[in-house]
């Protein structure tokens, strides 16, 4: 079935009629993705409201059609054959912020999980919220960061996640608060009776912040940026960093680049020779050009210091 639809000409229908407008076939996922890279998916849905996303989760479960969630299209490879079934965007639907609660000098604020990241770092900043500046400068949507943990030197979403409210593959809506919730290094579980949940979806976060003065968390926050702008490849096609950082010894960036490895290209993937721990498309990249020069770093680095690196970015598609 490599490159086929699965989608018959009924479900077709079904999702036009449900979706006119926000549904696309045999839509590129170059033009969804911070890496430009990726084939068509079969359908690309973007539901206008919470609504319309659950119908199409149950819809999907119940015909057995495999689905994709993606927020702001960071972190993402997509394979050079596309996506087999339904890819869910999530920009419209779930793109609300607002505040929780103010007190005693802290504040809760709801975002949903669409919101992209970097505004909900400016709404925390302009109103004198601290707890967010870290996540400056990450490419990533607020339910995106919630799943991978997303995070820096300077803290990580487990640092300030008060709940989470997630939809699971068969349209159920669950709670969970901070102690219900497993993070661990770019992952994240949620600890259950049946510790199983298909397919979770993040609907939205509530996140635990501190008052502060707004002038200092601007100045703060600029020069956190002005620092990945000097360090990371930002002008370039990259879905930031590529591999994780071990869990000992040197970070990732850092072994690539002591093996030699800046500058390395495949086709018109090059590993960043500013950041030896993103991989850049230099123009038109295939997934196939990145996957063959993730592997031969991986490779150089395991032979020179016996560390086994793993993908940071995640890889779906075929």
């Amino acid at each position: 079935m490599s490159g086929k639809m699965v989608l018959t000409d009924e479900s077709k229908k079904w999702l036009y009629n449900q979706f006119e407008g926000s549904v696309k076939f045999d839509e590129p996922m170059n033009l969804h993705t911070y890496f430009k890279i990726g084939g068509p998916a079969d359908a690309f849905v973007v539901p206008d409201s919470k609504k319309k996303l659950i119908c199409l989760v149950k819809w999907c479960n119940e015909k057995k059609i495999p689905f994709v969630i993606i927020g702001n299209g960071s972190n993402l490879l997509v394979k050079d054959l596309g996506i087999r079934g339904i890819v869910i965007s999530l920009a419209k639907c779930l793109n609300k912020i607002s505040l929780s609660w103010i007190k005693d000098g802290a504040a809760n604020v709801r975002a949903m999980a669409g919101v992209k990241l970097q505004r909900l770092c400016r709404y925390a900043q302009n109103r004198g919220f601290a707890g967010l500046n870290f996540a400056l400068g990450i490419p990533a949507s607020v339910g995106g960061g919630i799943m991978m943990n997303a995070g820096t030197a300077n803290g990580c979403m487990a640092d300030i996640i008060k709940k989470l409210i997630i939809l699971s593959s068969n349209g159920k809506i669950m709670n969970f608060v901070n102690n219900q919730l497993d993070f661990s290094y770019r992952k994240l579980s949620f600890k259950t009776e049946t510790n199983k949940i298909e397919n979770p979806i993040i609907l939205e976060g509530y996140f635990a912040l501190n008052l502060a003065e707004k002038e200092t968390l601007i100045t703060e926050g600029n020069e956190i940026l002005r620092q990945r702008i000097a360090t990371q490849p930002m002008e370039f096609a990259s879905p930031g960093c590529i591999f994780k950082n071990p869990k000992s010894g040197p970070p990732a960036g850092r072994l690539i680049d002591e093996a030699g490895l800046k500058g390395m290209r495949e086709g018109n993937a090059i590993v960043s020779p500013k950041h030896a721990n993103f991989i850049i498309n230099m123009g038109n990249a295939k997934a196939f050009d990145v996957l063959f020069l993730m592997e031969k770093v991986k490779n150089i680095v395991f032979k020179k210091f016996n560390i086994d690196l793993e993908p940071e970015v995640k890889i779906v598609g075929e």
